[in-house]
């Protein structure tokens, strides 16, 4: 499932971030790539462990935390923390595949890989090129949203970012284990619950046809969960 969530950041809140991680030094983002991803990186990235990425990334899951499509999609059960990147001047990322397991240096923090996310902090009026293009069996998906929408897509999917030719595109990054492990299953329970949700508002929560449901909702989040 490749989803669209929009307005994760308001523009204020793209701006805040934005001063707090322009002002920060930025450094090859081959520092967190694969052996294979490595080869076709070129771009910018703030350090890890850096003051402004710890900060802004804090912010960026507090605003996650408080969106419920994202929770509704996503299922989450463990989220990395946000990194940030940047490419101007020609900088593109070529295809890959991210990685299974996510360490996050320093701790015993580790997560599985089911989900990625990029979150847009520059608008696509700012830059030309820098395309996330997203290949799945339906074909190419070409992604360029407007500074504080995200993409959630599966982590399995062979992406790439093309060549920024003006400007800068700034976005943050990260990946999550989700509580359902299969992408069916989310799918099939993020189908579910975005009809729940339509029919409670045209026939209210204690409907008997709701309440039943939403407990079929649970059971099978109950018997495909992992948490």
């Amino acid at each position: 499932m490749l989803l669209k969530i929009p307005k994760v950041l308001t523009k204020e809140q793209v701006a805040q971030c934005r001063a707090t991680i322009d002002a920060a030094e930025w450094v090859d983002g081959k520092v967190t790539a694969g052996v294979q991803s490595g080869q076709v990186k070129h771009n910018m990235q703030l350090p890890e462990g850096s003051q402004a990425a710890r900060e802004v990334g804090a912010f960026i899951q507090d605003a996650l935390s408080a969106n419920t499509l994202f929770f509704s999609a996503a299922l989450p059960l463990k989220v990395f923390p946000p990194l940030f990147n940047r490419y101007a001047g020609g900088q593109t990322f070529g295809n890959h595949v991210d990685n299974a397991v996510r360490h996050l240096r320093g701790t015993d923090f580790r997560i599985r890989s089911d989900l990625s996310c990029t979150l847009f902090l520059t608008e696509p009026e700012d830059y030309d090129g820098g395309e996330l293009v997203i290949d799945d069996t339906f074909g190419e998906h070409r992604v360029r949203l407007a500074a504080g929408d995200m993409v959630l897509y599966p982590s399995s999917s062979l992406h790439r970012v093309t060549p920024v030719t003006r400007g800068a595109r700034v976005c943050a990054f990260f990946w999550l284990q989700s509580m359902v492990r299969s992408e069916a299953h989310r799918t099939l329970l993020f189908q579910m619950d975005t009809e729940l949700q339509r029919l409670m508002g045209l026939l209210g929560q204690d409907d008997p046809s709701v309440i039943a449901l939403t407990g079929t909702y649970h059971n099978l989040l109950r018997e495909w969960a992992d948490a």
